[in-house]
C-alpha cells in the first residue's frame, strides 16, 4: 500500500469513470518506498490515446500545461502538488543525444512493458490506485532494499548518454552501489563520449543534483573517477591526491552547514570544487557545465578576493565587504580553511570590528 495524498481520489475517480485507469509511477513511489516526502507526483494513464482527451477530463480540476505534449505528457498543479500525467509509451533511439528519441503511444499497452523505457529498477515501479496495488515487473522494490542500482535493460540504457549521470546522483543520494552490469555499461558509454552529446543544461541539472541532494556529494564524484567520467569532467583528472581529499572532504563539510539558499550553495560548492585549479581551468570546467554567466562569474570572483586571516585590520574587512556578503565568503572560508586557524582569529575581536564579529566570524565558528 502507498500511501498518497487524498486529494487525488477526485481525479482519479473522474478519470475512473471515463474508463482510464491511473497509476502513479516512478520518482514518487521510489521515495514514498523510502519514506521521503514528495510533491512531485507522475501519474500514468491507461485506456486512452489521446492527451487531449485527458485535457478535457482534467481541465474542472485546474489549468493544464501541454508544454510537454509532444511527449505525451500534460502537467497540472493541484493542492500544491505539481502532477504530470504521462500516456503508456515506448521510447525508440533515432538520432545521437538526449532527445534523439521516436515516441509511440499505445492505449492498451501493459505495465511491463511501458515501465520498459524506465532507467533504473527503483524508478519502474507503479501503483494501481483502483486496484490498491504495487506493479513491480523488474523488482526494483528488492533493489531498493539491498541498495543496488541496477537498469531495467541495458540496451535501452544506452540510449540515453543524460542516464550516465543520473545513476551517479541516486548511487550518492541513496547511498546505493551499481551491479556490475550497470558499471561496465557506464564505463562503455563514456569510453564512447557519449557524454559529449549532451547540453550543458543538462549536465548542470544533474550536477546541481548531486550537489544538492546527496548528503556526501564526495560519493559522486569519487564514482564518476571510478565510471571514467573525469575524462569528461577533464580538469578534475590534473588534481593529485592530496588536492583531490582537500577539496570533497571540504565539500562534505559544506553540506554540514546551515544553508539554505540553493543558489547559494551551488555557487560556494562550485567554488570549493574549483579551488585548486588555475583560472583558466575554472573557466572551462564552468563553461563546459553550464551557460549561467552570472554563476560563473560569482566562482571566478571568490576565487580572486585575496584575504589574509593571519594579518587583517578594520580597513581589510570594510575592503572585504565591498566584494562580497561577509556571511557567504565566511562558508567558503570555513570549509577550506582549519577550524583552530578561525577559532584563533575569533580570540582576536575587538570592540570596533563588531560587523566582521557578527557576519564573518560568528557564522563560522558557531558550525564549529
Amino acid at each position: 500500500m502507498i500511501n498518497y495524498p487524498k486529494s487525488l481520489d477526485t481525479i482519479f475517480h473522474k478519470l475512473y469513470t471515463h474508463n482510464i485507469l491511473p497509476v502513479i509511477v516512478g520518482g514518487y513511489i521510489r521515495d514514498a518506498l523510502l519514506g521521503i516526502p514528495s510533491n512531485d507526483i507522475d501519474i500514468e494513464l491507461y485506456g486512452v490515446s489521446s492527451l487531449d482527451k485527458v485535457e478535457e477530463i482534467l481541465q474542472e480540476f485546474g489549468k493544464v500545461n501541454s508544454v510537454g505534449k509532444s511527449f505525451g505528457v500534460c502537467k497540472m498543479y493541484y493542492k500544491n502538488l505539481d502532477l504530470d500525467f504521462s500516456l503508456p509509451r515506448e521510447d525508440n533511439k533515432i538520432a545521437s543525444g538526449h532527445q534523439g528519441f521516436a515516441i509511440k503511444i499505445y492505449k492498451n499497452l501493459d505495465f511491463k512493458t511501458a515501465a520498459l523505457r524506465r532507467d533504473f529498477t527503483i524508478n519502474a515501479i507503479g501503483y494501481d490506485v483502483v486496484g490498491k496495488k504495487i506493479l513491480d515487473p523488474y523488482h526494483g522494490r528488492e533493489d531498493l532494499d539491498k541498495k543496488i542500482l541496477r537498469s531495467v535493460d541495458k540496451q535501452k540504457f544506452k540510449e540515453d548518454p543524460l542516464r550516465v549521470l543520473r545513476a551517479v546522483v541516486f548511487a550518492s543520494r541513496f547511498r546505493m552501489k551499481l551491479d556490475k552490469i550497470l558499471v561496465l555499461t557506464c564505463k562503455e558509454m563514456i569510453k564512447e563520449k557519449l557524454l559529449e552529446e549532451l547540453p550543458k543544461e543538462r549536465v548542470f541539472q544533474e550536477l546541481q543534483k548531486l550537489l544538492l541532494k546527496s548528503d556526501k556529494p564526495s560519493l559522486g564524484f569519487n564514482l564518476l573517477k571510478e565510471l571514467g567520467a573525469f575524462s569528461f569532467f577533464r580538469e578534475l583528472a590534473f588534481l593529485n591526491g592530496q588536492e583531490y581529499k582537500e577539496i570533497f572532504n571540504s565539500l562534505d563539510m559544506l553540506k554540514q552547514l546551515s544553508i539554505t539558499n540553493d543558489k547559494e550553495f551551488v555557487i560556494l560548492a562550485l567554488t570549493v570544487i574549483t579551488s585548486k585549479f588555475s583560472t583558466i581551468q575554472t573557466q572551462t570546467f564552468l563553461q563546459r557545465v553550464t551557460n549561467e554567466k552570472t554563476l560563473i562569474k560569482k566562482v571566478l570572483q571568490l576565487h580572486t578576493i585575496d584575504f589574509d586571516l593571519d594579518d587583517f585590520n578594520d580597513y581589510d574587512i570594510y575592503k572585504l565587504a565591498q566584494k562580497t556578503d561577509i556571511a557567504f565568503y565566511a562558508h567558503y572560508l570555513h570549509v577550506t580553511q582549519k577550524k583552530k586557524k578561525i577559532q584563533s582569529i575569533y580570540s582576536k575581536k575587538r570592540k570596533n570590528s563588531m560587523y566582521f564579529i557578527n557576519q564573518f566570524l560568528l557564522s563560522s565558528v558557531e558550525k564549529i
